[in-house]
């Protein structure tokens, strides 16, 4: 088959709790998420990985499918993103049913949407990268960053104490929405983001860290911003 949406979204969220049904706007923070990876058409199967009954629930409400839980040992804080979607791959495989390409969105990234999904999608045939995932450039030079210990602050790098702003090389952060992926490639290597990946740029008002209340406060603003 074509391609796979995957959202793990696990019960267990520590910072903000059930934070991946937590209403947003209106609506459960996973449900855009779902309906992005729906409207885009671009999938053959939409599906939640999660062990909590009621995220399978939301997630079926929303038109996801949740046709198995995720295991216990895929469940706690040492899991990581790729043990889930290699959990959720053989699970498949089982049935004989297997994906050229999969597309793990975060639940909690209301920024997604079917535009950026298919604009990844088409690059990630079109120049046969392992995965795409959207970047945002850091809103000041990196290269200009401070320690501060016991109150005293220092320069990372010294040599960039006096360079202008101007002068220095524009870097990146990943945005924690979603990366598309060559389901073959990215799990033989057990990363996401592998020596062939690329990034697409994104506005930042269209990113926003979800850690605690004062971030989802903001989030709902700028998704505001962005949709009015």
């Amino acid at each position: 088959m074509g391609n796979i949406c995957i959202i793990p979204a696990r019960g267990g969220s520590k910072r903000i709790p059930r934070k991946n049904i937590k209403e947003f706007l209106g609506k459960p923070i996973i449900a855009y998420s779902i309906k992005a990876a729906i409207d885009s058409g671009l999938f053959d199967e939409v599906m939640v990985s999660t062990d909590d009954a009621e995220i399978a629930d939301i997630a079926k409400k929303f038109g996801a499918n949740v046709p198995f839980l995720r295991s216990t040992n895929n469940s706690d804080d040492n899991a990581t993103i790729i043990d889930v979607l290699n959990e959720v791959i053989n699970n498949y495989l089982k049935q004989s049913i297997k994906f050229e390409n999969l597309c793990c969105i975060f639940p909690c990234a209301p920024f997604v949407t079917a535009d950026k999904l298919t604009l990844a999608f088409e690059q990630l045939i079109k120049s046969k990268f392992d995965s795409i995932f959207p970047v945002v450039r850091y809103s000041y030079p990196i290269q200009r960053a401070l320690s501060l210990r016991a109150g005293k602050v220092k320069m990372v790098q010294d040599k960039y104490l006096n360079k202008m702003t101007q002068e220095f090389e524009v870097f990146y952060h990943d945005t924690g929405q979603f990366y598309f992926c060559n389901t073959n490639k990215v799990i033989s290597q057990s990363k996401l983001m592998t020596q062939n990946s690329k990034g697409i740029e994104v506005f930042e008002l269209e990113v926003q860290d979800i850690d605690n209340e004062g971030d989802w406060k903001l989030a709902e603003l700028k998704y505001k911003l962005m949709n009015r």
